[in-house]
């Protein structure tokens, strides 16, 4: 059985730094494409980054926020610099075999993880 499970959302103020972290079990970690979304309210879910032998990253987010995967570990991370409260949101990581250059599409994931809350004041 997959599981996903997010940690390291929370409270913070405007500029400050987070790192996500998504831990993954009962899978072949190392052949599936990660991809972090994020979904605010009353909003679509809307594509962070995603990983797989590269990376790509949003242009909302580009040169802020960082994505990277320990395949020794099993665990993909989100690195998230100079937050701004527009970054508030619910973050949700994913898991999928499509190519990395489909990781934009919430519909090429097959596992979600619960989620983890990230909220940041002005």
């Amino acid at each position: 059985q997959v599981q996903l499970v997010e940690s390291g959302g929370g409270l913070v103020q405007a500029g400050v730094s987070l790192r996500l972290s998504c831990a993954a079990s009962g899978m072949a970690f190392g052949s599936y494409t990660m991809g972090w979304f994020r979904q605010a309210p009353g909003k679509e879910r809307e594509f962070v980054a995603a990983v797989r032998d590269s990376t790509y990253h949003a242009d909302s987010v580009r040169g802020r926020f960082t994505i990277s995967r320990d395949n020794g570990k099993n665990t993909v991370y989100l690195q998230m610099n100079s937050l701004k409260p527009e970054d508030t949101a619910v973050y949700f990581c994913a898991a999928g075999r499509a190519a990395l250059w489909l990781g934009v599409r919430p519909d090429k994931y097959d596992y979600w993880g619960q989620g983890t809350q990230v909220t940041v004041s002005s």
